[in-house]
């Protein structure tokens, strides 16, 4: 008769593998995207757009955070978008795991890194959120699709963790910067203090990009090169802090017992 000893092992591997066809973590060969976009409407100028995952599979209401390392760093990433195949991630991130240097001081050219990720609560990726309540700010006239199907699920955390913007396009330069309110089930259309989908012409909040594999700071709707955006307003990569390495390290260890 085997000993527990004996299988321990065995039901680790077989754990592992569950683990890993579930899709919760592995490894991915991750290549660097310069250009933001969202499939469903998250406004590029109300997120960090240098710590964004654009990933196989539809988005969805709850796995939005994603945990990717390499060496020994690691970044949280939103998932507000969804690649043809590849597994991209922001220029500036892909960057920062690759090199541990920002891609706006020190860029680096190359193609696709094996790196280990772990799915994890969208709590984790909140600093990525700048909207206050750090809640996912979505276009109040092209989002209802996707935050239909969210309220659908009311525990979901999409459907509590929400806010609305009359601001057409994901990067940001048409509409108008205003919170827009929605009564649930009541009305499927926000009601915003301007005409909700007027076309107005948006400068006053830009979306930044950072050119891939030169570095250099574009403004998203007009490729204008500008300087390197501080980092204190979210738009070039940062060093995780210690309580955001505490918790990866949390979730990786979790993964394994």
């Amino acid at each position: 008769m085997r000993g527990v000893s004996t299988l321990l092992p065995l039901l680790g591997a077989v754990s592992r593998v569950a683990a890993a066809e579930d899709g919760s973590s592995g490894a991915v060969w991750a290549t660097p995207h310069d250009s933001y976009s969202s499939s469903i409407g998250v406004l590029g100028c109300k997120v960090n757009t240098n710590r964004i995952a654009y990933w196989p599979g539809s988005v969805d209401c709850n796995n939005i955070c994603v945990s990717l390392s390499y060496e020994g760093r690691s970044v949280y990433l939103l998932r507000v978008d969804q690649s043809q195949g590849a597994h991209d991630v922001s220029f500036d991130a892909w960057n920062y795991l690759y090199t541990g240097f920002s891609a706006t001081k020190k860029p680096t050219a190359g193609g696709a890194i094996a790196m280990n990720y772990v799915n994890v609560d969208a709590s984790a990726c909140a600093d990525l959120l700048h909207t206050d309540g750090n809640k996912l700010p979505l276009s109040a006239a092209n989002s209802m699709n996707f935050l239909a199907s969210c309220l659908a699920q009311p525990d979901s955390w999409v459907a509590k963790n929400y806010v609305l913007y009359n601001i057409l396009d994901s990067i940001c330069s048409w509409g108008h910067d205003e919170v827009c309110t929605l009564d649930w089930p009541a009305a499927n259309q926000a009601s915003c203090p301007s005409a909700l989908g007027d076309p107005a012409t948006l400068t006053s909040a830009p979306v930044y990009n950072i050119k891939y594999p030169s570095g250099e700071t574009v403004v998203a709707s007009s490729g204008q090169v500008v300087d390197a955006q501080d980092e204190n307003i979210g738009r070039i990569g940062k060093s995780p802090d210690l309580l955001g390495l505490f918790l990866v390290v949390v979730s990786e260890i979790m993964y394994f017992l």
